[in-house]
C-alpha cells in the first residue's frame, strides 16, 4: 500500500471522529458571542477567504467589503466594510456572529450560517408546500470556524 493511499484511509476513517456542536446545542452568551470553537479543528484562514467569496457556499462578498480584496469584482454593500475587522471583535464575537447575526444584532438582515430553524423556509421544489425535512445549516462547524479565522486577521 503506497504511503498516499495509507494517509487517505487514515483521513477518511478519522471523519465520524471529528466533534462538531450540532446548531441547535450551540452557547451563545447575552452579547451573541459564542466563547468555544463549534468543533475540535481550528479554522483555516485561507480556506475562510475562499468560503468568503465562493457563491456555493458563504458569499459574504455579496454583502460585505473588503478594501484589500481584489479578486472580487463586485462587493456588496449591504452589509457594513470588513476591513480592520479583526481589530473590532474578538474570535468569540465574531463566531457568533457568523452564526446568527440577530443575536448581536437584532436588526441585521444577515442570514444566520449556523442555525437549523427559526427562518422561513423554503419550499419543496414544484409542490408549492414549504418543506419538511429539517434543513441543515447554510454552513459546517468547520466552515464558520475558518470564516471566523479568516476574519480574525483583518487588521487595520
Amino acid at each position: 500500500m503506497t504511503a498516499a493511499l495509507a494517509a487517505l484511509l487514515a483521513v477518511v476513517f478519522a471523519l465520524p471522529l471529528i466533534a462538531e456542536t450540532v446548531p441547535q446545542d450551540v452557547a451563545f452568551d447575552e452579547t451573541g458571542a459564542i466563547a468555544a470553537p463549534l468543533g475540535d479543528m481550528p479554522g483555516d484562514p485561507r480556506e475562510g477567504a475562499r468560503i468568503y467569496g465562493d457563491k456555493e457556499s458563504g458569499n459574504c462578498v455579496a454583502c460585505h467589503q473588503i478594501s484589500g480584496r481584489t479578486d472580487a469584482e463586485f462587493q456588496g454593500t449591504i452589509g457594513p466594510a470588513l476591513d480592520g475587522v479583526g481589530d473590532r471583535w474578538e474570535e468569540a464575537q465574531l463566531r457568533g456572529i457568523v452564526a446568527d447575526a440577530k443575536r448581536t444584532f437584532p436588526e441585521s438582515m444577515m442570514p444566520g450560517f449556523y442555525k437549523s430553524s427559526g427562518y422561513i423556509r423554503p419550499g419543496d421544489e414544484f409542490t408549492g408546500k414549504a418543506g419538511t425535512e429539517p434543513l441543515p445549516p447554510l454552513l459546517t462547524a468547520q466552515q464558520v470556524e475558518d470564516v471566523v479565522a479568516y476574519l480574525a486577521t483583518l487588521k487595520e
